[in-house]
């Protein structure tokens, strides 16, 4: 079968501009990876749960996997899928795949198995490299049991709990037979965290990975000294897309990974080994701040926070506990980038929504439309658009993605809403589609989710509509208390939320009491499983 093809919706004289002006760095993920580890062999590339990898050891993994790879014969532009926890052995393969050509597919091992046929279906992965075991499950028997159903895939290989490749021979393959990788083809597929009936596949060239993403990263470090990223989210999300090819083979740093996220153990790994940044979503820092067992001020990792609004308590309270920079990071699998900085406020509410900060052309330029695609006015609100040298290939999946989600002159059409102030700055308001309709008046659960958190008896909240035959929608807020305290009723609630200014008519109709809001496998809140409880 022939490897399919992933055409680039950006016009070419921009990629060639971008080039010339040193956005990109004309090299594939693995050959920038492998400068890196002849020059620094000794540095740590990984520390994970089981230990520390050296690059000089991590080199020698990704050369055994590609010689796998090889031997199983999967050929340059074929797609391969991973599904292995945050771990060494993630991080090899995504590498070797670089390394034979070939388009990695990762996604987080929890996914279901619905949403993993999706996935492995609409890229047309030939392979399945899977962990075993993992807390209880196995995606590898889940893949297995699919694949009377998947023409494409040709074998599935497993990685046993200690990271060790099974069903294949891994002798290493001879760099001279690796092929020539073309920085402009593509690298990797990001998957979206599952908003849509059935998640997203975006693909990506080694380019706007390493040169685009690589050049958000680099805005965020402080000093030469070599960076050390503690990734909270699973590697195979969006977001951690962000880890082995931009700051392992980008910026030569060192990736710090737990197998899953739980707050006490990433308490311990900051403890432990001093990330200079640590990358979550705002749900995860609020338990870790729960716990009263942070780091004391002075430490001073910078925390990058993304996946979800990032409310001015939470800000407030990581900043003054963590006692480093706060930057509130707004992106997507789509194709767009933009955060407040190292010495910018993400606690600004002089505007709509949230600050998300100055646009970056190194990464993306962006615009905010109106439903023509003219733009609006400064201060005006509409769709947010993006385009620049972080920009997607393609959507990937043959759905349709591409007409609904890229112009014609290749602009990534995110579905959120935002405003550009006189000062070039963007704010994020909500997204187009993600509004509870009550009674024809539109609600944005984001809005009141950061008042509800002002309250002082709660800890975290998600605000979520549920289908009522009279009003169309309701709101409903889950509530998960702070301390040994009881979380406010729905009277006391909107008291407080009234006496804050939040409009009487956006105010929870229910109240859910939560120990935990409960995360998706991409590590944001699972908003479907709070739905579940609702009788």
């Amino acid at each position: 079968m022939t490897p399919r093809t992933f055409p680039d919706l950006v016009p070419a004289h921009l990629r060639a501009r971008w080039r010339d002006e040193g956005h990109y760095l004309g090299m594939g993920v693995y050959q920038l990876f492998r400068t890196v580890a002849l020059a620094h062999p000794d540095r740590d590339a990984v520390v994970d749960d089981h230990g520390r990898v050296t690059y000089a050891a991590l080199h020698r993994e990704v050369l055994s996997v590609a010689g796998a790879l090889t031997r199983l014969g999967v050929r340059p532009g074929e797609v391969v899928a991973v599904q292995l926890p945050n771990q060494a052995a993630a991080v090899a393969t995504e590498l070797a795949i670089a390394a034979v050509g070939a388009v990695a597919l990762p996604f987080p091992v929890g996914r279901g198995s619905s949403e993993v046929e999706a996935l492995l279906r609409g890229s047309g992965a030939v392979l399945l490299v899977a962990a075993t075991e993992h807390r209880g499950r196995s995606p590898l028997r889940t893949a297995e049991a699919l694949r009377p159903r998947l023409p494409d895939l040709r074998w599935a290989v497993g990685v046993d709990g200690r990271g060790r490749l099974l069903s294949a021979t891994v002798s290493p393959a001879d760099e001279s037979d690796l092929p020539e990788v073309d920085a402009s083809s593509a690298a990797r597929i990001l998957v979206s965290s599952g908003s849509e009936a059935q998640p997203k596949m975006v693909a990506y060239s080694h380019d706007a990975l390493a040169g685009g993403r690589g050049n958000f990263v680099a805005s965020l470090r402080r000093g030469a000294d070599p960076l050390r990223a503690h990734f909270l989210v699973p590697l195979g999300s969006a977001f951690g897309s962000n880890a082995t090819s931009v700051v392992l083979a980008r910026h030569g740093g060192t990736l710090l990974l737990n197998d899953h996220f739980d707050a006490d153990r990433a308490l311990a790994t900051i403890a432990d080994h001093h990330p200079t940044h640590v990358l979550g979503v705002p749900t995860m820092i609020r338990m870790m701040l729960d716990l009263n067992r942070c780091p004391r001020p002075g430490d001073g990792a910078v925390l990058v926070l993304g996946g979800a609004p990032l409310d001015p308590d939470t800000a407030r309270r990581a900043r003054k506990v963590f006692g480093g920079p706060v930057v509130n990071l707004y992106g997507s699998a789509d194709g767009v980038n933009c955060h407040t900085g190292l010495d910018g406020d993400p606690c600004d509410e002089s505007g709509p929504g949230r600050p998300a900060g100055r646009p970056d052309p190194g990464v993306v330029s962006i615009r905010v439309v109106d439903a023509d695609g003219r733009d609006v006015a400064a201060g005006a609100t509409g769709e947010i658009v993006a385009l620049g040298p972080m920009s997607p290939l393609c959507h990937v999946g043959g759905d349709g993605a591409d007409e609904r989600h890229r112009t014609a002159d290749g602009w990534v059409r995110t579905g959120d809403l935002g405003v550009l102030d006189e000062r070039g700055l963007l704010r994020v308001v909500g997204r187009l589609k993600d509004v509870v309709i009550r009674g024809g008046a539109n609600i944005s659960p984001a809005e009141v989710e950061s008042a509800v958190r002002t309250h002082p008896a709660v800890a975290d909240a998600c605000c979520f509509g549920t289908p009522d035959p009279l009003m169309g929608e309701r709101l409903v807020a889950a509530l998960v208390p702070r301390g040994g305290t009881e979380p406010p009723d729905v009277a006391a609630l909107a008291v407080h939320l009234k006496e804050g200014g939040l409009d009487p008519f956006k105010c929870p109709e229910r109240v859910l009491r939560v120990g935990r809001l409960p995360l998706t496998a991409a590590g944001k809140v699972d908003r479907d499983a709070l739905r579940a409880l609702v009788d």
